[in-house]
């Protein structure tokens, strides 16, 4: 079968990415022909991931062409006649590449794959600048909440408009958790399916060290509520002096967030790592007693956190969205209410007072991973959706959800 998987970025750079590239190998290994079509806004000079790419930017006029990307279109009709695909597959789609390229797949049979909430929400989060979930559709409730600038609520509400007017070409929408897929219904998307993504499999991490040391590795940005969590911290470490946090990963948030330690008086406990390499990222994790992710919103899965299963660590992570789902609570990992200081440092306590408890949820989260969250088993669900869409349509108490 020959698959395009179709995605705003190639680079991977992000958990989307990532997972991108992790389906692609997979699907690759079961003797599909998988080619990956993506803007190239981040290239300079450099190799890409991507088979196929298109104008990208990440300039003041990405507003601009995510709403009308005509250069993604006509590279994606290029892309269509070259490979001729038997399934197009899309994924991240609404940041670079606009709704034009979505007339284009009317006779391919396609899968819009949810990966986050981009189709419902122009910030992708559907939570309100207080925090607080977002309960309205997408639309003028956008600027009167203050969810997007002036010059920027028109470009996109026509880029929503013209979604809208296309997203029929899909024959399939799958969420990848289940809080994901209760989102696109309430949204009027049907039939949705839910398949979580899967991970690379990795050898078991060593034995933990004498020093415990807790990870967070994701964007620094407000919604993942990295300064909840050096606010924990800081109480963390009044009771458990020796503990360490590092914290890998890059963004808007990390000047506020190094300032934010230093108040605190962390700078001796507290290390940020920047951007890393996926080797070293996973070389570096393999010390952590436990790994956390405290958002502030309903992640539509979490890919740092079933990675961490599936290296050995515990997780401790906000009791919301698609990682609530697959992290079991006193069993594989710990979870806390969001943006609760207080809970979230009582959970960091009892893992790093206890080796042995840290130790044996670690190795249960990875019999977990081993079993419900392997790439190949991703790719398997995604294999057999494909499969159905060459057949006739059914109703949508036919389609089996994955859980």
């Amino acid at each position: 079968m020959r698959i395009l998987l179709v995605n705003d970025y190639a680079e991977p750079f992000g958990g989307a990415e990532v997972a991108q590239e992790v389906l692609r190998d997979a699907l690759r290994r079961r003797g599909h022909e998988v080619r990956i079509f993506a803007a190239r806004p981040l290239m300079e000079g450099g190799q890409s991931p991507a088979d196929y790419g298109c104008l990208g930017t990440v300039s003041r006029f990405r507003t601009l062409l995510q709403a009308f990307n005509p250069w993604a279109a006509a590279a994606l009709r290029r892309t269509i006649a070259e490979f001729h695909p038997d399934v197009v597959h899309v994924r991240v789609f609404l940041t670079q590449l606009s709704p034009l390229i979505l007339p284009l797949l009317r006779n391919i049979p396609s899968v819009h794959h949810v990966t986050w909430y981009r189709a419902i929400c122009p910030l992708g989060t559907k939570i309100l600048p207080d925090g607080t979930p977002c309960r309205e559709r997408a639309g003028l409730a956008c600027c009167r909440h203050g969810c997007l600038p002036r010059r920027d609520w028109l470009p996109m509400l026509v880029q929503m408009k013209l979604w809208r007017r296309w997203e029929g070409v899909f024959r399939l929408s799958v969420a990848n958790s289940e809080e994901g897929r209760r989102l696109l219904q309430a949204e009027g998307f049907h039939p949705v399916e839910m398949v979580w993504n899967g991970v690379a499999t990795v050898p078991p991490r060593p034995p933990l060290p004498d020093t415990p040391t807790l990870l967070f590795a994701g964007r620094l940005v407000y919604q993942k509520g990295v300064d909840v969590l050096l606010r924990a911290f800081a109480r963390v470490a009044k009771q458990v002096p020796e503990a360490r946090l590092w914290i890998a990963g890059d963004g808007p948030e990390r000047a506020a967030l190094t300032s934010l330690a230093r108040d605190l008086r962390l700078h001796g406990s507290v290390s940020l790592l920047g951007h890393l390499s996926r080797p070293v990222l996973e070389r570096e994790a393999r010390a952590a007693w436990a790994q956390v992710a405290p958002s502030r919103w309903a992640e539509s899965f979490g890919n740092a956190a079933a990675e961490a299963m599936m290296r050995g660590t515990v997780v401790i992570a906000s009791a919301i969205g698609g990682m609530a789902e697959y992290i079991r609570d006193g069993e594989t990992g710990i979870l806390v209410p969001p943006c609760d200081e207080e809970a979230l440092a009582d959970a960091l306590l009892v893992v790093l007072r206890d080796r042995e408890l840290a130790e044996r949820m670690g190795r249960r989260g990875r019999q977990i991973a081993l079993g419900e969250l392997t790439a190949d088993a991703c790719a398997e669900r995604f294999e057999s959706l494909y499969l159905r869409l060459f057949g006739p349509q059914v109703e949508e108490e036919e389609f089996r959800v994955y859980s």
